[in-house]
């Protein structure tokens, strides 16, 4: 690699990789690079990102580094004096977006095409038919493409027009945030006031009661305003088991509309139209052997193809077969999935808890650190067929006859609690897809 310039790309890349769509866009996309020095890499975000990046993508960011470097790197992260622009843009923290996200560059299918001519008639009509629009479908089929599409198509037709663009986490841990400082009425102003509010991956606020609260009144306020609500989501609402059912009505009261894996075809026509978008001609072979091996993630077929355009433009390398199957090596293996590692699982149960990994495998025996562990330790068990004796080395070394009593723990208080079943069953969903 020439310059940091190309390691910044390739880690922005494997960030891509780390984490959701929502959250990249929202959290790590604004993210510079200042400066690689001694062994630091300075990056420069605002000072509300900084406080979120810190406690929830750290070990995310530090790992693509170190994966791309080969060695381990400090991260410094640099707030810039707030300029009138700067605080323009502080102001607007939950519209961060990208513009090339279209209707006319979502390639429709069988699997799709009902949800893409919903979202087109909401962008056309905002506030006149189907509200809301919920959107449902795993991870990595389009549907933040779709709300984006709405977003911009609105945009164009409506200047003018107040829209909002944010996910079920970022709501919440604005929420935390303006609460914390005792200012929920400029929370109140943002969210209430809005033309169009467009929320990816809402299943996030039937996490907690008072989030739901909130946004219960936020969408009655709408509604009543006239203002368009378009809603994704990994499941159907009458799925979202810790819904309120005051919430899970609302949603159902619009249109709901579900996109699947895309066909064979239709895959194939991503991988052509992403290749062409990035000026690198891909061979019927080529664009057929990435689609009949990346089934479920149209994320991962455009990394893919990032990816291989990358090997050209780094190291000269001409696409092929051979480069195809070098690039998706890190997400298939012999077309079965990758492995789930215990680190994988640790991060995504202390990122859910709000603990950090180190509780985790810790001693420490406060109520939510042990819950946090009991959980991990539970889902290690059911996803990794290691032994007890493994299991518990991964966790400070713990006796297999510990690890025995903290499965049985854990698996009674799933029983009985149906909210944290959901819970756990929403992390093995995510580690799953990452």
């Amino acid at each position: 690699m020439d310059s940091f310039a190309e390691i910044w790309q390739l880690v922005q890349q494997e960030l891509k990789n780390q984490v959701t769509e929502v959250a990249y866009n929202v959290w790590l996309s604004p993210l510079e690079f200042v400066k690689f020095e001694n062994d630091t890499v300075y990056l420069s975000i605002s000072e509300f990102k900084k406080n979120i990046i810190l406690d929830k993508f750290m070990n995310a960011i530090t790992s693509a580094f170190e994966s791309i470097l080969g060695f381990s790197v400090e991260i410094v992260f640099l707030v810039p004096g707030e300029t009138k622009s700067q605080k323009k843009e502080a102001a607007e923290e939950t519209q961060s977006f990208e513009h090339d996200y279209t209707f006319d560059n979502f390639i429709t299918g069988p699997s799709n095409r009902f949800a893409h001519a919903a979202a087109l008639n909401v962008a056309n009509n905002p506030g006149i038919t189907y509200n809301p629009l919920f959107i449902y479908g795993h991870s990595g089929l389009g549907k933040t493409h779709l709300l984006l599409a709405i977003m911009n198509e609105i945009k164009q037709q409506r200047p003018d027009a107040k829209i909002i663009y944010t996910s079920g986490e970022l709501f919440t841990n604005e929420l935390i945030y303006y609460i914390g400082n005792h200012n929920t009425y400029a929370f109140h102003e943002k969210y209430r006031n809005c033309d169009v509010l467009l929320v990816d991956d809402i299943q996030f606020i039937a996490k907690t009661e008072t989030t739901q609260e909130e946004f219960f009144h936020t969408f009655n306020a709408l509604k009543n305003n006239g203002s368009q609500i378009v809603l994704t989501s990994d499941r159907p609402p009458r799925e979202m088991m810790t819904l309120e059912e005051r919430l899970r009505t609302r949603f159902e009261m619009g249109l709901i509309a579900d996109v699947q894996p895309p066909t064979l075809e239709t895959r194939m026509a991503i991988v052509k139209k992403k290749s062409d978008d990035l000026n690198i001609f891909l061979s019927d072979d080529v664009v057929k052997f990435i689609a009949e091996n990346i089934k479920k993630n149209i994320r991962q077929l455009e990394g893919i193809v990032k990816k291989i355009s990358a090997y050209r433009d780094v190291e000269g390398t001409s696409p092929s077969i051979a480069v195809a199957k070098r690039a998706i090596s890190d997400i298939i293996n012999d077309n079965q999935p990758t492995p789930v590692t215990v680190e994988n699982i640790i991060n995504e149960v202390a990122r859910t808890f709000d603990v950090s990994a180190a509780d985790i495998r810790s001693s420490k025996k406060s109520a939510n650190i042990s819950l946090a562990r009991q959980v991990a330790i539970y889902i290690v068990d059911r996803v990794t067929g290691l032994s007890l004796k493994a299991i518990g080395n991964e966790f400070g070394n713990k006796h297999h006859s510990t690890i025995i009593y903290s499965l049985k723990e854990s698996k009674a208080k799933i029983e009985k609690d149906l909210a944290l079943k959901a819970t756990v069953d929403d992390i093995i969903k995510n580690i799953n897809e990452q």
